[in-house]
């Protein structure tokens, strides 16, 4: 053999020994256990007084009273606060409506009862506790763009951090 050769020979037993290990294959991941929660053993019971617009949208939350798991009460608070109470002809009553929940633990589900306590509120033109939960936070959008254009144009360009201009982009060969 050649020098030549031999060089070729022990260059490429080289890069096959250093390159060996990278030119493995890739380990499968493992898929991350995803986290059971145990559902309660204990009945549960929730109620809320809830101001319902003319719209059938409720308004606000008058008053309520918790059970003893604190998940079950933010659970059934926020549906609470996002429900519509309508006739089945589509209409809805002002006034003032008692929400109950429920939990089964033998079926494990929630029943939701819903009853008139009061009809009438001046609460009639108010918007429901969700769409004003929507417009809060397209509100907080807009205020949290306004701040980043703000915060964009303050910030001095690249080409004056760096003191040359930016690289363009160019095709890769």
């Amino acid at each position: 053999m050649t020098i030549a050769r031999l060089r070729a020979a022990a260059l490429a037993t080289i890069l096959i020994v250093t390159c060996a290990p990278a030119l493995a294959a890739t380990p499968t991941p493992k898929p991350l256990p995803i986290p059971s929660i145990a559902p309660p053993k204990v009945p549960l019971h929730t109620e809320y007084v809830v101001e319902v617009n003319k719209k059938g949208q409720v308004v606000r939350i008058k008053s309520g009273k918790p059970s003893k798991s604190h998940t079950f009460n933010v659970q059934t608070y926020g549906n609470a606060l996002q429900m519509w109470i309508r006739k089945p002809d589509g209409t809805a009553t002002v006034g003032l409506f008692k929400v109950t929940y429920d939990y089964n633990p033998k079926t494990r589900a929630v029943s939701r009862n819903i009853s008139l306590v009061s009809m009438g509120g001046n609460w009639a033109d108010e918007p429901g506790a969700a769409t004003t939960m929507i417009d809060t936070a397209k509100r907080e959008v807009l205020d949290a763009q306004k701040l980043h254009e703000k915060q964009s144009k303050s910030l001095p360009s690249l080409h004056e951090i760096i003191g040359s201009p930016s690289p363009s982009p160019s095709p890769h060969r």
